[in-house]
């Protein structure tokens, strides 16, 4: 058995990685975010409570697993430290489990307004930004301009911290916004001040240690596959890698220290923002899944628009990542559906065709369904496999079928004990 896995999306984010990563950590010694920033949301729910995790990974709240924060993220300090004063009264103790890298990039007051002046500059191109200033950031990054968290440690931090916040100035020259940028930076330097008293540390080379001391390691993915900068709906896309490959950028994890890549998926879909969405329920069945499976963005509270599964692209989500165990989840949602409508190819551009093409848009494309049986029981007291409804069992089978990897867990509801193993 390989010591690395890895948990990710395979839809548009919103699957339920967090939950899963919070079952699983029990088995894990590690548990490590490797992309994306606070515009994600992970959702864990147990004993009646509620918890929304937007940087630090979902193992957390296991005492006995370490929780890296990887190269590969993003950090607003402002976030970060609301993250750690909503956990400190539940009796978390960041300071034990928690190791934040030093080469991830620090998320400054003024990308955030880039990221805001970005996305109203496109008009009705927007691309449903979160505005939380990662996309500025990342381009900082691979443009070599960016600021990192242990830049904080070197002795010209404030030199740099003013010459990137002129840069951004220079840009914004002429744009309008509604954005008090001196309380911003008060604050985002007293977050600082606090961030850089946890510990930091050299992750990839914590990642790397705990490989060789045979110490089992979970990575954690944020959005989904379908958000994934080259492989998603571009330009309606994250700007990180949040498919299996980003866990080795993400972490400086090496490809052949891969074990298990575990895709979550929803047995509908959701997206939050804008983009293509082939098999989208703009009517009130789709209203109905929306409220009946709270579908509102954890992050944002947008709406996410609803529609059918499918499994065109969830098949080359799966191969894209190399998938090797599948996990569904909110299957009560779709409780009381006489029928389920499953996508399972497309007619593209006059033909069909069961691989996702170049692009996605309405205009070229539309979605070829199957019609399979669907369940009336409530599903949120089942608690053994053996009592879900047949024809739930058969979706599964179906899914398993044109995807060719194995549904290893069903999910009947948002807390830890409505998780069922198939297998």
């Amino acid at each position: 058995m390989k010591g690395a896995d890895i948990l990710l999306g395979l839809q548009w984010g919103d699957e339920g990685k967090g939950k899963i990563v919070d079952v699983l950590t029990r088995d894990y010694d590690v548990v490590a975010r490797f992309q994306g920033g606070p515009n994600a949301g992970h959702t864990l729910e147990f004993e009646g409570i509620k918890h929304v995790l937007h940087t630090i990974p979902s193992g957390i709240f296991h005492a006995k697993a370490v929780n890296i924060v990887g190269n590969g993220v993003v950090i607003d300090p402002v976030i970060f430290m609301r993250e750690i004063d909503k956990l400190t009264p539940m009796g978390v103790h960041c300071a034990d489990c928690l190791r934040i890298s030093r080469k991830a990039h620090l998320i400054l007051p003024t990308h955030r307004l880039l990221d805001a002046a970005s996305e109203a500059a496109k008009g009705k191109n927007k691309i449903g930004s979160t505005l939380k200033g990662i996309g500025p950031t990342y381009m900082d990054k691979t443009g070599r301009n960016g600021l990192r968290v242990g830049d904080v440690e070197l002795p010209d931090f404030m030199e740099r911290y003013d010459a990137l916040k002129s840069k951004h100035l220079q840009m914004m020259d002429g744009a309008e916004h509604a954005f008090d940028l001196a309380a911003a930076e008060t604050e985002w330097h007293a977050a600082m001040d606090r961030l850089k008293s946890l510990p930091l540390a050299d992750t990839d080379v914590l990642i790397q240690e705990a490989y060789r001391a045979g110490k089992r390691i979970l990575a954690e993915g944020a959005q989904g596959t379908m958000l994934d900068v080259d492989f998603g709906t571009y330009p309606f896309v994250t700007s990180s890698t949040t498919t299996a490959a980003g866990a080795c950028t993400g972490l400086g994890l090496a490809p052949n220290r891969i074990g298990e890549v575990i895709g979550i998926f929803k047995a509908y879909c959701t997206r939050v923002g804008s983009g293509p969405f082939p098999t989208e329920l703009d009517n009130d069945l789709g209203e109905e899944i929306r409220q009946k499976g709270h579908e509102f963005g954890s992050t944002t509270g947008r709406p996410r628009r609803t529609g059918w599964l499918d499994l065109v692209a969830l098949k080359y989500a799966v191969e894209v990542n190399g998938v090797t165990q599948l996990m569904m989840m909110k299957a009560d949602v779709l409780s009381g559906l006489e029928s389920l409508d499953v996508c399972t190819a497309y007619r593209y551009r006059g033909e069909e065709v069961s691989h996702l093409p170049y692009r996605l848009d309405s205009n070229l494309l539309e979605p070829v369904y199957q019609s399979l049986p669907g369940w009336s029981e409530d599903l949120t007291g089942v608690r053994h496999t053996k009592d879900l409804p047949a024809t739930l069992e058969s979706y599964v089978r179906f899914i398993e079928d044109y995807t060719g990897v194995p549904v290893v867990l069903v999910s009947v509801g948002p807390d830890r004990e409505q998780t069922l193993w198939r297998r």
